[in-house]
């Protein structure tokens, strides 16, 4: 099987070992991994702060990149959820609306595809500890991803699994957000490294790049001893 990656900003300016790890556990898989050197960002930042027309040269862009791929997987909630929201913002557009759709129609989460599409809830990782798992904004509430995740976890070898508390509270990141109400945001983020503590949690789990860096700031900020991990390093655990 074919897979095109979506590496997304994030995983490509700050987070590269995530980018290995999906594309180490995917072969491992069986799967043969296509990187499209002329993907850049999908637009979701400027689209959520209201420049929709200036977004949509980058839209257009990332469907001609990724119009040759059977299967496009991102190791991120909220970008594979953005790429589904293009036939909406096209939606008035004969030309590019077909396009978009196509492209939507084969985007999946990391983990969705490993348990929706391959069938595979045990990847044969091993991770010894305790480790809590944050469900992001945009993969639950919008992409609507919830189940693939803890299937994968519940089958770490050594991992021993608590739920956060509050888990459905936003870490504050938000994108944009953080910069525009920092005080907010600050506030947010405190409360959610809060209740990771209170699991008593080695392991920070979490399935979107820019979540995991705004929450392992702060923890690193404190000075707490917890290591914050992308799903996708966890998975390539051995």
């Amino acid at each position: 099987m074919k897979v095109t990656l979506f590496a997304t900003c994030m995983v490509d300016l700050f987070q590269g070992n995530v980018g290995k790890a999906t594309v180490e556990v995917l072969e491992r898989l069986g799967c043969e991994i296509d990187f499209p050197e002329a993907q850049t960002c999908c637009g979701q930042p400027a689209y959520n702060s209201g420049y929709v027309e200036e977004t949509k040269a980058a839209m257009k862009k990332m469907i001609q990149a990724f119009e040759h791929a059977e299967y496009i997987v991102c190791p991120s909630g909220s970008c594979a959820y953005f790429f589904k929201e293009y036939p909406h913002v096209f939606k008035d557009d004969p030309v590019w609306k077909p396009k978009a759709q196509a492209l939507a129609d084969k985007t999946y989460e990391f983990t969705q595809f490993i348990v929706e599409v391959l069938k595979v809830k045990d990847v044969g990782a091993r991770l010894n500890g305790k480790a809590t798992y944050h469900t992001s904004c945009h993969m639950t509430r919008l992409l609507g991803v919830k189940e693939p995740p803890m299937e994968l976890l519940k089958h770490v070898k050594g991992l021993e699994f608590t739920e956060l508390p509050n888990k459905e509270q936003c870490c504050g990141f938000g994108g944009t957000f953080a910069v525009k109400m920092p005080d907010i945001s600050e506030q947010m983020v405190d409360e959610k490294v809060e209740h990771v503590e209170e699991t008593g949690a080695e392991y920070l789990v979490g399935a979107d790049a820019a979540c995991l860096m705004n929450i392992g700031g702060r923890i690193n900020r404190e000075g707490k001893n917890i290591k914050v991990m992308h799903i996708a390093e966890v998975l390539n655990s051995r």
